[in-house]
């Protein structure tokens, strides 16, 4: 059995990376292949509980508490639901995976990046995307966004400063890892958006002969 595709979702906050990674499972079933879909923090009961602490609005969490926090949840999330369902060739979509870590932890939080860099690679176990998808927004239209459509979390509470700093930190990530990470700007209408992520995905279906 061939391995499975490991495809994630990255951004900003309000960049509707959670709703363009339903509509690529879904398009991607209508291929015929099998798709799970999944997140992070959380995607697995464990998980989900540690997502729950993170996330909490007026949660006072250190920095170095909120990295080994992460790592703790994405090490679960990698070995008891990713790598069983690649095992199995299926396709698994993430809304959010390590590269989150880098922007929002090394970008974000001014943690060190060797360290970050060290814990990533034992929470996944050296695991990586096949292909990340980065859906870009200015900051203040994405903040927008989550105050209009939801209640806040602790993270999306942050001020503006960090969640520039985040921005900046996930288009530097794709400048270093063009091949990997394909940088699509959030704007106009849902559909367009999608037209040029199914864009990517069809090349890099081309690419790995699936299509």
């Amino acid at each position: 059995m061939k391995q499975g595709i490991f495809i994630t979702f990255e951004g900003p906050d309000g960049s509707g990376k959670t709703t363009h990674a339903k509509l690529l499972a879904q398009w991607l079933e209508k291929q015929g292949f099998s798709v799970v879909l999944t997140r992070e923090p959380g995607g697995t009961p464990f998980a989900e509980s540690i997502r729950k602490l993170l996330l909490k609005p007026g949660e006072n969490v250190f920095p170095a508490t909120e990295l080994l926090l992460y790592a703790a949840s994405r090490a679960q999330h990698t070995q008891e639901l990713i790598k069983p369902a690649l095992a199995k060739g299926k396709f698994v979509l993430s809304d959010r995976y390590s590269d989150s870590t880098v922007a929002y932890q090394h970008f974000g939080r001014s943690l060190d990046i060797n360290i970050i860099n060290e814990l990533n690679k034992i929470a996944t176990g050296g695991l990586k995307p096949d292909l990340t998808v980065v859906i870009d927004i200015k900051t203040n239209r994405g903040m927008d966004r989550v105050s209009r459509n939801r209640a806040k979390d602790r993270l999306e509470n942050e001020n503006s400063l960090f969640h520039g700093r985040i921005r900046k930190g996930f288009l530097a990530l794709s400048r270093k890892e063009p091949g990997r990470i394909k940088v699509i700007t959030s704007g106009g209408s849902i559909q367009g958006t999608q037209e040029k992520i199914l864009k990517i995905t069809r090349e890099f279906l081309k690419r790995k002969k699936l299509s």
